[in-house]
């Protein structure tokens, strides 16, 4: 979706917006740590997220592999720099190619810095001199496929600014014409360069509508972090500093602590006055860091971490996936694993999951989840959790009931590393599973017409109510499940599928049967389902399930060590058992297990 009709939506309804930059980390486990943080701050609702081209281009292949991460894992609006440094139209073509695959509809067009080394821009063979050619190029080439955005300088480009009063206002008109050219050629956005003086801003907007430039101009906003870092970032860009923000910054500059405080009460006083005058938003460059961004806007109102709602129980996707609304239950907590193999789909399911198998999803050995390349801090981390060494399955077990008891906070079948909210509400249950050798990896509880606003189990927006169907999914040794199973099918209410490593399955239910196992009602609204029990999808999630007990955890120890053959005992003999209780008004899922 292009982000220029996520903001006029906004703008209709008065409804202020805000978004984030990235930029590429320069190692294998930065890149794991910005995925992880983005994911975090697309839940607090930005229109977009925009990631960085790297100077002279040298990020090239990364940004792109970042942003289509962005727009189809983390699952949030994406922008990307374009630059023409180092970019013959050749590879521009190729770029936009990606992104038009990727389902990736916004590019920043921007002329870019000069190569490392080179003093001066000059344009390589068969490329660009400036961002209008780009623009021209793009819409050219793509029509409006593309929402193009460019950088807009309220103090001039650092480049023209001159000490000659006389001279630096022609420079400064002279720029705002070439950004007009640059929007009648096809920008349908601007986002400026970073400043300290408000009143610098405004005249700069108040000066582009004098000369006919109408589409948004959304204020850059760089929070102070540390005094180092913006002593370089002002003096590399030229930026103007007023007398009081550089006298408070140098009585507290040898404070690393009161320059960031110092830095989210000048932000939050900036962007005060900015949406005061009526400016409709604010784009973060959040320099890769949380703190600071989601600081200001927390105290601006814009984000209230207390009351953050839910589109759906699972994160609505972006581009193509806009669509999708309905996922099977199975990977509620690998959401990363499912979008991705899932990702070349060429439609999703409408109402109910209805067959599985087309399209296929994505083959286990092209998967790879973000965490794969956490590196060696994760793998030491993880080793304390699951043990140096196992001598029995009863080890194993323990480690599940540290998980649901809150001691540690990973595991295989856990790519966000937490428990949902609600699991809060059935952590004695579970926790009293986990000891009792039923191995969870995925659970919910019964809910029956909770308004939608609740802070644990509600989705959808205000004024609806929301139910569930009692969920558990775990493994269990091949004694602890027979003995289970006769428990199960006495109890007329719950639905049952259990399956080995070798494909023994084990179910009262048909492989056509779906489950919609959570649902809401809203206000003018159908019945909405996006949660389901699908048996196909069972079966195609029963493998990557498995699959995580010698990938994930038995890949920790050597090859024919004990703790190695405990972990293989385990998958290759243990059942993965999903469980409903239909009755979401008075069922009491866990007494058939004895608790």
């Amino acid at each position: 979706m292009k982000i220029i009709d996520k903001m006029n939506a906004a703008m209709a309804q008065g409804r202020p917006f805000f978004s984030f930059e990235f930029f590429p980390p320069r190692t294998d486990e930065g890149v794991q740590n910005l995925f992880e943080r983005q994911d975090r701050m697309a839940s607090y609702g930005p229109t977009f997220c925009d990631i960085t081209w790297g100077a002279g281009g040298s990020t090239q292949d990364l940004t792109l592999d970042i942003a289509k991460k962005m727009q189809n894992m983390v699952c949030v609006e994406t922008m990307m720099h374009l630059t023409c440094t180092n970019m013959p139209q050749s590879d521009l073509e190729a770029a936009m190619q990606r992104l038009k695959e990727d389902g990736i509809q916004n590019i920043l067009a921007l002329r870019g810095d000069p190569p490392k080394g080179q003093e001066e821009f000059k344009a390589v063979e068969g490329g660009f001199s400036c961002a209008l050619d780009l623009v021209k190029y793009i819409r050219r080439e793509f029509g409006d496929h593309f929402g193009v955005c460019v950088a807009g300088y309220p103090e001039a480009h650092p480049d023209n600014i001159v000490d000659d009063p006389e001279d630096m206002k022609k420079n400064y008109w002279k720029e705002l014409e070439y950004l007009h050219e640059k929007c009648k050629a096809g920008a349908e956005l601007i986002i400026t360069q970073l400043f300290y003086d408000v009143e610098v801003f405004l005249k700069f907007v108040k000066d582009c509508r004098q000369i006919g430039i109408t589409v948004p101009i959304i204020p850059g906003m760089m929070p102070i972090m540390t005094y180092g870092g913006f002593k370089r970032m002002t003096t590399f860009c030229k930026t103007k500093v007023p007398k009081e923000v550089s006298d408070a910054l140098e009585s507290v500059k040898d404070n690393e602590e009161a320059v960031k405080q110092y830095g989210i009460q000048l932000g939050t006083d900036m962007c005060k006055r900015i949406l005061d005058s009526g400016v409709p938003g604010l784009h973060m460059y959040t320099l890769n860091l949380e703190r600071s961004a989601v600081a200001i806007l927390e105290n601006l109102g814009l984000i209230n971490k207390s009351k953050m709602s839910r589109d759906l129980p699972w994160r609505a996707g972006a581009g193509r996936r806009r669509s999708e609304s309905v996922r099977p239950i199975f990977w509620s907590n690998r959401p990363k694993s499912y979008l991705n193999r899932t990702n070349d789909w060429d439609r999703f399911p409408e109402g109910r999951w209805a067959n599985a198998s087309s399209p296929a999803y994505g083959a286990l050995s092209d998967h790879q989840t973000m965490r794969r390349h956490a590196g060696e801090k994760r793998q030491e981390k993880v080793k304390a959790a699951w043990g140096t060494t196992l001598s029995s399955p009863s080890d194993v077990s323990d480690v599940f009931v540290k998980y649901a008891s809150g001691e540690i906070d990973v595991l295989p079948w856990n790519e966000m590393e937490s428990l949902h909210s609600e699991t809060g509400t059935i952590k004695n249950e579970i926790v009293a599973l986990n000891k009792a050798d039923y191995l969870t990896i995925n659970s919910q509880p019964r809910v029956n017409g909770t308004p939608s606003s609740d802070p644990s189990v509600g989705w959808g927006g205000d004024h609806g109510y929301v139910y569930q169907k009692a969920y558990v999914e775990f493994f269990a040794s091949p004694e602890a499940f027979k003995s289970l199973q006769g428990r199960l099918d006495k109890r007329p209410s719950i639905t049952y599928m259990a399956v080995n490593q070798a494909g023994d399955v084990h179910a009262n239910i048909t492989p056509q049967d779906v489950n919609a196992v959570t649902w809401g009602v809203f206000p003018a609204k159908e019945v909405i389902q996006p949660t389901v029990v699908d048996p196909q999808s069972f079966n195609v999630w029963k493998d990557e399930a498995f699959q995580l007990w010698t990938s994930e955890w038995g890949s920790l120890y050597e090859e024919g060590s004990k703790s190695r053959k405990v972990i293989d005992k385990v998958a290759s003999t243990y059942f993965l058992v999903s469980v409903v209780d239909n009755d979401y008004i008075n069922g009491n899922l866990y007494q058939a297990f004895g608790i």
